[in-house]
């Protein structure tokens, strides 16, 4: 922050519970060196140490013994060097008690009362801040010019007492300069801006690395100060504090002529990238620092408050001023990367994609733009190269099938940075972004087996669901937008898991099947196989399913090749009535002799009552080799095969998994899979799994 030319840090963590929950209870002797400490090396750096309390959600303000508590509480921090404070009533309850409602007109008279009273008490530091309930514009009741509230804190509040706003909303796409001339008018005093831009708490999926935008350098001539809300990973936050110092020493404008510079987000962007390059490509692991730094969170925010609400940033606080070709495949892609466990360099190229798909919350970069455009594209014009569609213009089928190709060259370069994140060198950013980039590459690596499903020509015609609505009112950043563009987006449990506890930077692919894939899929039968008939195993798994419903099969690759697949069936009625007229006679043919033993094929393939396929008319049969390293991509495949099979008008599958086997039965569980019905009610041992579509 001193580097950058930063001047304050407002400390206020929700994990520091005597900053909010217990915030009558007094620092030990060693939360009181700590605190000492951050105080002293602040002042040391130039910054000045700014102590928030928020005692809004039980605090009795007639109350004398409360007051004596909040008093105690900040002699305490102030006794260790702190000469600046906050005092925070944001996100609480308008209504008072009966003892509050006898001794105060209006909620804001009971804060104002407080908080002059305590500003007297620590002697009118020059630095004393306040967060009002109304916060923002869209909170005031009515608005914010007739807003009682604001009124009353105008009027009664101290005038040299800071009061912090957000602007129009919780968080605000761009602040203007009108906006802050009525809020300061009301308010009688310039505000100080909390700004949210950069906060993440509120939608664990999302990570804002874009530049500070949308603010002016000229806004600073109407307020006090700003201050950045960051996001909670303490590696994500270089680029918006670096391009905040950028913004900050940019002049306001209208004082240096016509020759004088403009603050540019592009441009502080591109610096920031070169600057955050360097330490990227630095070996370093989580929780290393220099020798006087205590060990308190490892970031220097606080987790203040404004935003704890569901559009709120927050959970780690504010700081800053106050005052290839494409579609070459996946092997050959693979050739000459680190393998897993590997130390390697960050590509600019990667860090800008890396930025750009995590953007800010209201903007997403280039990459994401395009990503989100293509995709919506494709699904929409998916008729050009489906069935129905062989009178199409071969222009319209090229350019189809061209914005395809880019699109899955985009996902192969989202997995590829999956990759370099987990293998290189800077292990504490690896930490920090690692459930970020593996969560859009798990989406991605969906959305490329959607979109090559679909260049197969194997839609139908039936509705593809999709919702259009703005970019940022779906949660999950990027990640949202393309699950929800794809057929079952409004699935989240199929999307939404924690990441791995040991990162992998193993490269997958997941895409339909091809013809030339049955006889490895067919001899995957290991163990069971005998040296007379090699692929029996695979015949009876998976052989009528890939010869009479191809296009409901998906394959998962590694480096090394084919490491699993998922199957289906989309109309199972009808799927037993081609096996029994065509299929079985094939395989009495192929394999003559006895019926009985581990490797003889089943006479029928299964008997399902009318009952359980009417709700449930598709099946599907997931099978993964023992070494795959990453789980996660077991869902994905999954994902891919439902996709398609809700893509095509399915309203619901089933699996059929045996009672013994736990580990599959959880994992279907998990992905919202329920028991309808168990081995007795049937001929056949195994419970029946399904989930409606």
């Amino acid at each position: 922050m001193q580097h950058w030319g930063l001047n304050t840090y407002l400390y206020g963590p929700k994990d520091d519970l005597k900053h909010r929950l217990l915030w009558r209870e007094v620092y030990s002797p060693e939360e009181e060196g700590q605190l000492r400490t951050l105080v002293t090396e602040a002042r040391s750096r130039g910054v000045t140490f700014v102590y928030a309390l928020s005692p809004g959600q039980d605090i009795v303000f007639s109350s004398a013994c409360d007051l004596t508590l909040l008093k105690r509480k900040l002699k305490q921090v102030s006794d260790l060097g702190c000469e600046a404070f906050a005092i925070l009533f944001d996100d609480i309850d308008h209504s008072m008690c009966q003892a509050d409602s006898e001794a105060f007109s209006s909620f804001a008279h009971a804060q104002v009362s407080v908080a002059n009273e305590i500003y007297r008490f620590l002697g009118e530091p020059s630095v004393f801040l306040f967060c009002p309930t109304e916060y923002c514009g869209s909170l005031c009741s009515p608005c914010v010019s007739k807003s009682s509230y604001l009124q009353t804190l105008g009027a009664d509040l101290q005038p040299n007492i800071s009061v912090i706003w957000t602007g129009s909303k919780v968080i605000s796409r761009t602040l203007s300069v009108d906006c802050l001339e009525e809020v300061g008018s009301v308010l009688q005093r310039p505000p100080l801006i909390w700004d949210n831009l950069h906060a993440n708490d509120y939608d664990s999926r999302r990570l804002f690395l874009g530049p500070f935008k949308g603010r002016e350098p000229q806004l600073r001539r109407h307020l006090r100060g700003l201050l950045l809300n960051p996001n909670c990973e303490f590696e994500a936050n270089y680029i918006p504090l670096h391009t905040l110092g950028t913004w900050h020493r940019t002049p306001p404008g209208g004082e240096g002529g016509d020759d004088e510079p403009e603050y540019c987000p592009d441009s502080a962007l591109s610096e920031a990238l070169r600057d955050w390059m360097d330490e990227l490509n630095q070996p370093l692991q989580p929780g290393d620092a220099t020798a006087d730094v205590i060990p308190l969170p490892m970031f220097p925010l606080s987790s203040g408050s404004p935003p704890t609400s569901p559009a709120k940033g927050g959970e780690n606080g504010s700081e800053g001023e106050a005052k290839r070709p494409p579609g070459e495949g996946l092997k050959h892609k693979a050739q000459g990367r680190v393998p897993c466990g590997g130390k390697g360099l960050l590509s600019e190229a990667q860090v800008r994609l890396l930025v750009g798909l995590h953007y800010l919350p209201h903007e997403h970069g280039p990459a994401a733009q395009r990503l989100l455009q293509d995709l919506t594209w494709l699904k929409s014009n998916c008729h050009l190269v489906s069935l129905n569609g062989k009178k199409t213009a071969q222009q319209k089928v090229e350019e189809w099938r061209g914005r395809a190709s880019r699109l899955m060259a985009l996902c192969e370069d989202i997995a590829e940075l999956h990759c370099s994140v987990v293998g290189g060198v800077n292990r504490a950013v690896l930490y920090d972004l690692y459930p970020y980039v593996w969560d859009l590459r798990n989406t991605a690596l969906v959305a490329k087996a959607f979109v090559c499903w679909l260049g197969c020509g194997t839609t139908t015609g039936a509705e593809l669901l999709g919702v259009d609505s703005e970019p940022w009112v779906f949660k999950g950043g990027v990640s949202g937008e393309v699950q929800m563009l794809l057929p079952i987006g409004s699935s989240t449990e199929l999307f939404t898991h924690p990441p791995p506890l040991f990162p992998t930077s193993r490269l997958y692919n997941v895409r339909p099947y091809h013809s030339k894939d049955k006889l490895h899929l067919r001899t995957q039968g290991g163990k069971d196989s005998n040296s007379t008939h090699p692929d029996v195993t695979g015949d009876r798994c998976l052989g009528a399913c890939l010869a009479l419903c191809p296009e409901y099969s998906f394959v998962l690759e590694d480096e090394l090749g084919v490491c699993g697949c998922v199957t289906g069936v989309q109309d199972v009625r009808a799927f037993i009535k081609r096996c029994h007229a065509t299929w079985m006679p094939a395989m009495r043919d192929k394999y003559p002799g006895p019926r009985t033993g581990p490797s003889a094929l089943p006479e029928d393939q299964g008997e399902y009552p009318d009952s359980l396929l009417h709700h449930f008319p598709s099946q599907l049969r997931l099978d993964a080799l023992p070494q795959l390293v990453d789980a996660s991509v077991s869902r994905t495949l999954l994902t891919a095969l439902l996709a398609a099979l809700k893509a095509n008008g399915s309203q619901g599958v089933f699996c059929e998994v045996q009672p013994t086997d736990r580990q599959r039965m959880e994992f279907l569980t998990k992905l919202g899979f329920l028991e309808i019905l168990r081995g007795e009610a049937r001929s056949r041992e195994g419970v029946v799994l399904g989930r409606l579509l």
